[in-house]
């Protein structure tokens, strides 16, 4: 690979650019107190701090850094890898033992549009940097019998990524010591010299230090001295996007011989090389030193640029003595004192209004100055074959390079050791989605190619085929697609070819908007706000950056797109539609109408096929069950492949892309689609080289035959054909219409008068659709009770039906009623676990295995778990917490299904799809219901007979839910603060008159992957079992939603059907009283009592 060495462009080296950074000693002592004060608190080491205070005192001095030409020479008889070291020495194999191999991995590759470690680019087919780096490790411990060192050095901004993607490598993911972190420094504000601050985002105010932090990062870790206490002398460091770069028998056994203390190897300079940085020999001392461009005078530019006279340039591939190194530290008073470089900025990269800082940096190669008798090697530039533009990846994903056994990228045979030149226009191949985008048919031959140059934007494909020189232009403002054909030796001009027609991308210029962080169920917004443009093509568009960054391959398989039919779902479906054409997504199905619930969307994406059309996510439409209409909610949320809700990891890299996005891709002129009828549409591009097939599906086909193999509906309609028994259903004006008809009326034959509220509204016509004793207030009287859940006085209690059920606005919540009673979700999940084995999906299969349910739902579930030996998880409210569980399996750990779990905020299901489901619950009382009353000449068993029976076999959770909606943020927040500070003033203490064992807050450790869960609600639990519990609701669009809830368990048959209002009232007064609500708040009474 013919790369010329880093430059730093936009860099300068200790040149100063106001003189108010220039100040006397003592002035920039007394302003670094407070550098270091920062850097103490945040425990950074006495190395960094050290290794910082140099640069911070070069910066301040007004040092000027230039190196003149009449202060350097040429350096001369540097020995070659290639014939004076190979094969000349003993075997490097036997300094294996005493070598550690360190990767540097903090950089992000902003340059080339990155936004997580560089070093998970796919580069070779599915292989990563950090993949060809782990086997290259890998397979050098297997050939030489030898379990050598691996090291990475990751910054704060990679480390999570890089860890969580080695996981798959348990050969080194398992090593305690595979880490070396990367210090951070404070950013520097240009005018007053002292730290930066940014109170919007503090993390913003500290930057990386540069490679050359990892003296420091190696002494103030400690990490220096145990490699030294292991035996290990001999530390060879290179870039992670180097993967050229290995572990060289050759030069471990000379550089080992050589006794050199540091040793770097460098290439030779070409003219293409000339204004990067070079290797020079200091006269005064005769050590080696690195010149940079913004060291050299301009009167000295001519000799710089001379690469007769400064041949070689440092590839930054060290050798580095660690015993030497020590000592260096030592000598020089804690630190290796190196040139600082100065990087001009804002505090924060995405605001160029914000504060000007300066990010000060070090190059870890510019300390081969700091030790006498350092060395040079001059190596091969197979040796030297980082990634830093698009061109430098487009030709290592091509068939000119090919990985061997080593698994090292090298030059395919063909190539005789000499590469193709490759140049892609800087403009439009800038960023890796660019170049992605361009090439998501495959990348072109270039095995026989001499140069290959485009010009303008181009789509590619693996059958264009390269041979000999070859150009492309294109100056049209449109993409052009390439044949796919042989070119030889010629230039092809496509400016004036066909263009995409419908499926022409544009590129539309936006800027960050606040407040686009998802929450457990998504992104919840007034309408109007989602109908101002570009609200919701920057949240789509960040969803699809994030899904490409996270390794999804969005060109295959399949997207769902549907919602729950509220205000702006038709229009939100067609912009969705013409993003997702123009971010390279090749089918979408719709539901008909665009109208999908979320369990069936789950449905789908798990079951529907052929394989090859597997959906690989869904944009689902839905604000759940707050309401609809122009004047109220819409909301949008992401599930992934499983099914499920996007896990916390995407959702937020999609909110760190809202933060920073600057342009969405759309293809405006994409036809609208007819979403009222059940078919196929394909849309093509004018030049035939691609189409979009947008297919409307059935709404219920997928989701029903689902439910038809989980119940058994034969025992249903002998249930429902029952002269005493009735039901009640009402889809409160929701999505639920469609699916309650096919169900109920199609499938189970319930007379029509049955279905109530079922023709989907955009507003649900005007109501609220949640299903809860307040706003499912139709069916609430029709089932002979009052918003309490208290029954009322009835003409005759037999027309009252005998059971009845309610769905939210996506229909995933439930409510369940029996002939004027009313069943908490909290008993509603533990009596449904309790039937469990009496549905064919859980006896089929042996029988439920596992439950779980919300921190803040009662313990209910938790005694059917005790009483049956289940398996039993509390997790914080949401369901990907659930979903975690349910697949277990499938990432790694033991089974648990078939899993039952729910939450008392009315959701309930199973493993059977990932999300809560409202017709599963439903469906499986009707199952307990039909199994109580398979005898028609037996008494009728009731709703009400089944849950009291519950109770005297397990106990009763006397259970309520206050809500108070839209309460003032702030107000809220001090709420929840007054309750933190008092934790260990309450805990074990007696408090009017209760014994409170704890107060805390609920933290979650996943079992499956690990991860922490913080901040997940304030407990106050009692002696006796009892809690009062408080949360801040993340489902409302405005405001927050303070919940708390009031448990307490009784086992006293005597006191099993008391008045929970009664029962309760004691706690209720209780959590009030604590939390000092109704002062913080100022609300005297709660929206909203479940």
């Amino acid at each position: 690979l013919f790369i010329s060495p880093p430059t730093l462009p936009d860099k300068t080296l200790l040149q100063i650019e106001n003189s108010s950074s220039i100040m006397s000693t003592t002035e920039a002592e007394t302003k670094f107190g407070l550098f270091e004060e920062k850097m103490v608190q945040e425990g950074l080491s006495n190395a960094a701090i050290l290794a910082f205070k140099n640069s911070y005192m070069a910066l301040s001095s007004g040092s000027s850094g230039m190196i003149p030409e009449d202060s350097i020479e040429k350096v001369s008889n540097v020995p070659y890898l290639e014939g004076d070291i190979k094969g000349k020495f003993e075997s490097g194999t036997d300094y294996l033992a005493e070598t550690v191999v360190l990767k540097l991995n903090g950089g992000l590759g902003t340059s080339m549009g990155l936004d997580k470690a560089k070093s998970l680019l796919n580069v070779k087919g599915s292989d990563s940097f950090l993949d060809l780096t782990a086997k290259q490790v890998m397979f050098m411990r297997k050939k030489f019998n030898s379990n050598v060192k691996f090291m990475l050095m990751n910054s704060f901004s990679t480390s999570n990524d890089t860890l969580s993607f080695l996981s798959k490598y348990p050969e080194l993911s398992n090593d305690p010591n595979l880490e070396l972190l990367q210090n951070k420094v404070p950013k520097i504000d240009i005018h007053t010299m002292e730290p930066a601050k940014w109170d919007k985002n503090p993390s913003k105010e500290w930057c990386p230090p540069g490679h050359g932090d990892l003296y420091a990062a190696l002494s103030g870790s400690g990490i220096l001295d145990r490699l030294l206490s292991e035996g290990v002398k001999y530390m060879f460091v290179s870039n992670s996007d180097n993967l050229g770069a290995t572990l060289d028998i050759d030069l471990l056994a000379y550089f080992a011989s050589s006794d050199k203390p540091f040793l770097m190897e460098v290439c030779e300079r070409t003219e293409a090389d000339k204004k990067g940085g070079h290797l020079a020999q200091r006269i005064s001392d005769n050590r080696l030193i690195l010149r940079e461009s913004a060291q050299c005078d301009e009167d000295d530019e001519k000799h710089f640029q001379d690469v007769t006279k400064h041949q070689y340039f440092n590839t930054n591939n060290l050798w580095i003595r660690l015993d030497k190194l020590k000592e260096a530290i030592a000598d020089s008073g804690g630190l290796i004192p190196l040139p600082m470089i100065k990087n001009p900025k804002t505090v924060d990269p995405q605001d160029d209004k914000s504060t000007k800082v300066y990010q000060l940096e070090t190059a870890m190669g510019a300390a081969i100055e700091c030790f006498e008798g350092a060395g040079a090697v001059v190596v091969p530039r197979t040796r030297f074959a980082p990634v830093k533009k698009c061109n430098d990846l487009l030709l290592l994903r091509s068939d000119a390079y090919i990985i061997n056994e080593s698994f090292n990228i090298v030059l395919a045979p063909e190539r005789n050791g000499i590469a193709p030149l490759v140049d892609l226009d800087s403009k439009k191949y800038k960023l890796v989605q660019q170049l992605d985008m361009a090439t998501a048919n495959g990348v072109p031959s270039l095995i026989k190619a001499t140069r290959f140059v485009v010009k303008g934007y181009v789509k590619l494909s693996s059958r264009c085929i390269i041979k000999g020189e070859v150009i492309i232009k294109n100056s049209s403002d449109e993409i052009k697609t390439l044949k796919a054909r042989i070119y030889l030796n010629e230039t092809v001009d496509l400016t004036h070819e066909q263009g995409l027609g419908p499926l022409k991308i544009d590129v539309v210029p936006t800027k960050p908007i606040e407040g686009q962080k998802p929450g457990t169920s998504g992104l919840r917004k007034p309408t109007k706000t989602f109908m101002k443009e570009p609200y919701l093509h920057n949240f789509v568009q960040s969803t699809f950056d994030a899904l490409k960054a996270t390794g999804t391959d969005i060109t295959k398989g399949t997207l769902l797109v549907g919602g729950d039919g509220r205000y702006f779902n038709s229009e939100a479906v067609q912009i969705i539609l013409k993003m997702a054409a123009a971010n390279g997504v090749r089918r979408i199905w719709v539901g008909q109408d665009g109208l999908l619930s979320t369990p069936a969307c789950s449905a789908i994406i798990r079951e529907r096929g052929p394989i090859w059309q597997k959906a690989f996510g869904a944009f689902i439409l839905t604000a759940s069950h707050n309401p609809g209409g122009p004047d109220a909610d819409f909301g949008i949320k992401y599930n992934c492949e499983n099914g499920g809700p996007a896990p916390e990891s995407l959702t937020n890299l999609i909110y760190s892309n809202t933060t920073s996005i600057s342009k969405y891709n759309i293809c405006t002129c994409f036809p609208n689609v007819d979403t009222s009828k059940v078919g196929t549409m394909s849309v093509s591009a004018l030049d035939m080289s691609m189409s979009v097939v947008v297919e409307i599906i059935s709404s219920t086909k997928e989701y029903v035959t689902l439910l038809k193999s989980i119940f058994d509906f034969d025992a249903i309609r002998t249930l429902i054909a029952r002269p005493d028994f009735s039901l009640v259903y009402d889809s409160m004006h929701g999505v639920q219409g469609p699916y309650a008809k096919s169900v109920f009326l199609y499938e189970l034959g319930v007379v029509n008068n049955a279905i109530i509220n079922a023709e989907p509204k955009n507003d649900f016509n005007g109501g609220h659709a949640d299903p809860n004793l307040t706003y499912a207030h139709d069916l609430v009287k029709i089932m002979g009770l009052n918003s309490k859940g208290h029954a009322i006085a009835v003409e005759n209690v037999d027309k009252v039906p005998c059971f009845g059920a309610a769905a939210d606005g996506d229909a995933d919540r439930n409510m369940i009623l029996g002939q004027q009673f009313f069943v908490t979700p909290s008993d509603s999940v533990a009596v449904i676990a309790a039937h469990a084995d009496i549905i064919p999906y859980f006896s089929s299969q042996g029988g439920l295995k596992g439950v779980s349910r919300s921190m803040p739902s009662s313990g209910a579930l938790d005694l059917v778990a005790k009483g049956l030996n289940l398996r039993f998880f509390e997790t914080p409210t949401g369901w990907k917490f659930f979903g975690n569980l349910m697949d277990s399996k499938a990432l790694g750990g033991e089974d648990l299904g078939p899993f039952i779990c729910g939450e008392e905020s009315f959701g309930t299901g199973s493993d059977h799809i990932r999300e809560k489901d409202g017709m599963w619950a439903v469906l499986a009382w009707l199952s307990i219901l039909a199994h109580y009353n398979n005898d028609p000449s037996a008494k009728f068993v009731h709703v009400e007979d089944i849950v009291k029976s519950h109770w005297k076999t397990y106990g009763r959770n006397y259970y309520t839910r206050y809500d108070y909606e839209n309460v003032e943020l702030d107000a809220a927040k001090l709420m929840m603060n007054h309750l933190r500070n008092n934790f260990e003033e309450w805990s074990g203490k007696t408090v009017d008159g209760f014994s409170l064992a704890k107060v805390d807050e609920f933290e979650y450790v996943d079992p499956v992957d690990g991860s922490v869960s913080s901040n997940q609600g304030i407990r106050i639990l009692l002696e006796d079992g009892s809690r009062v519990i408080f949360r801040l609701s993340g489902t409302g669009s405005v405001g927050a939603t303070i919940r708390m809830y009031i448990e307490k368990y009784e086992s006293d048959p005597s006191k099993l059907e008391l008045v929970p209002s009664e029962a309760l009232k004691d706690l209720v007064q209780l959590g009030l009283n604590m939390s000092k609500l109704k002062e913080f708040t100022k609300r005297e009474n709660p929206t909203v009592i479940t």
